[in-house]
């Protein structure tokens, strides 16, 4: 048990800092993944209600496509398909040097892709709630469609949609763990590399787990005072 402690001390010798720094880089790259995933999830579900059949294709592929690609598959593709691209790009213009996509950017376009996928199931369903009468009323006020979605609509799909978007980021924090396949140092990269330097694996994934089961419990936490807050004053009916 004293061994346990020590290795995961923040002092010399112990992984604390390296875990702290990993479940910081973690907490980043999901945040800054979400409103990525979810706006442009929120822009496919509106393509999937537009009233022009090609446009309602698009969502419909795109949707699709993320939705049936694993995650780490996306994240190679990502990754590896985008390093490709831009050296074919650069070498046509000329440029001859070695070409690398930062990996926390990939994850970040990876992730987005898929969160938005998802999330704009979603959208689609908050935006089934939202009664007709409620874009006919804004637009008797003198309220442009831009103005009428902005301050009517959009508080009112919020509310609709913050359960569902809940789930996405609970599954988009679990599915950072994936980053580390590119060698990003997030958690598990942390997690591994102290296993590899101290053969004690359980220790270590026993550290992980906590980890991560904090996060999802203070997500939790975070989501229901959200919800909380956006429904105050309305009544159901």
């Amino acid at each position: 048990m004293q061994d346990m402690f020590s290795l995961l001390s923040f002092s010399e010798g112990g992984w604390g800092s390296a875990l702290a720094a990993g479940t910081l880089v973690t907490v980043t790259l999901a945040l800054t993944t979400l409103p990525v995933g979810i706006f442009l999830g929120l822009a496919v579900a509106l393509m999937a209600r537009s009233r022009s059949p090609r446009v309602r294709a698009v969502a419909t592929v795109f949707a699709t496509i993320f939705r049936g690609l694993p995650e780490l598959l996306t994240l190679l593709i990502v990754y590896y398909g985008g390093q490709i691209l831009i050296q074919r790009v650069m070498a046509a213009m000329g440029y001859e040097g070695q070409v690398q996509i930062n990996a926390f950017l990939a994850g970040v376009i990876a992730f987005g892709l898929v969160l938005a996928a998802f999330s704009s199931e979603v959208w689609v369903g908050a935006l089934n709630t939202i009664q007709r009468g409620q874009y006919e009323a804004a637009s008797a006020l003198g309220l442009s469609k831009w103005l009428s979605f902005r301050l009517v609509v959009f508080p009112q799909l919020m509310r609709a949609a913050l359960p569902g978007l809940s789930n996405n980021w609970l599954t988009l924090l679990k599915d950072t763990s994936l980053i580390s396949t590119i060698s990003l140092v997030d958690i598990m990269r942390q997690t591994n590399l102290a296993v590899g330097a101290t053969k004690q694996p359980m220790v270590f994934y026993l550290a992980a787990c906590f980890i991560y089961l904090f996060l999802s419990a203070g997500s939790g936490l975070a989501f229901t005072f959200l919800e909380r807050r956006a429904n105050r004053g309305h009544v159901r009916g």
